[in-house]
């Protein structure tokens, strides 16, 4: 539900009825709240619907009615994490007039801020939700789609307020893909393998500096800092 409607929504409810609703939706996000960090710390496949319930301090009836099964809390948090990586990443992006820099300090607020800050939420979408079931295989790719399109549309932006051009029709495409897995990859290794999250700041900038390079490297002929 849009805010637009969710505000038209209220204004045509009783007070009470707002309330319950109010009360549904704190419900809703507490149950999810309660699964993601579930499935992050004991694996999706180890967490039930009961252990979730009584993390959430709901009734098993309770989650079921907000939720189909656990692959739908699965789905559901996906949505919403990948929903937040790209509003969080595309605001980073335009504030610097969607320059180098932004793309720069985008990629720094991923590792910096995201990865460090939302543990939980990196272990989801790029852990937990892999190879799970079709359905959840192809939101998951639907949701990496996205933000590896918008990857790209920055990129575009990029070349285009610099006066510069990729080498290829290809150029912007292969370095957009490159960019999602090196987060996933960098992510992964340094939080999960190694558990060095008090170490993705100086880990960050290095692959930072590594894209920015790849970046100007597939500029045609053409280097900028």
């Amino acid at each position: 539900m849009t805010e637009k409607n969710k505000t038209d929504n209220e204004k045509t409810l009783s007070k009470s009825a707002q309330r319950r609703q109010r009360e549904r939706e704190q419900r809703y996000q507490t149950i999810l709240s309660a699964a993601e960090e579930l499935f992050a710390k004991e694996g999706y496949q180890k967490a039930s619907m009961e252990m979730i319930a009584d993390a959430a301090e709901v009734s098993v009836g309770a989650v079921y009615f907000y939720f189909k099964n656990k692959e739908d809390l699965l789905i559901q948090l996906l949505e919403e994490i990948g929903f937040r990586l790209r509003k969080i990443l595309g605001s980073e992006f335009k504030k610097t007039g969607e320059s180098l820099d932004g793309f720069k300090n985008a990629g720094q607020m991923f590792f910096e801020e995201f990865c460090t800050q939302y543990p939980e939420k990196v272990a989801i979408i790029f852990r937990e939700s892999v190879g799970k079931s079709p359905v959840v295989e192809e939101r998951r790719r639907e949701i990496f789609d996205k933000l590896t399109g918008d990857v790209l549309n920055a990129l575009v932006r990029v070349s285009e307020n610099l006066g510069h051009s990729f080498k290829s029709g290809f150029s912007a495409e292969v370095v957009a893909v490159s960019i999602m897995g090196i987060y996933e990859r960098v992510a992964y290794k340094y939080l999960f393998w190694r558990e060095s999250s008090e170490d993705m700041k100086i880990i960050g900038r290095d692959a930072v500096d590594f894209i920015i390079g790849g970046i100007n490297n597939m500029f045609n002929g053409e280097t900028c800092t």
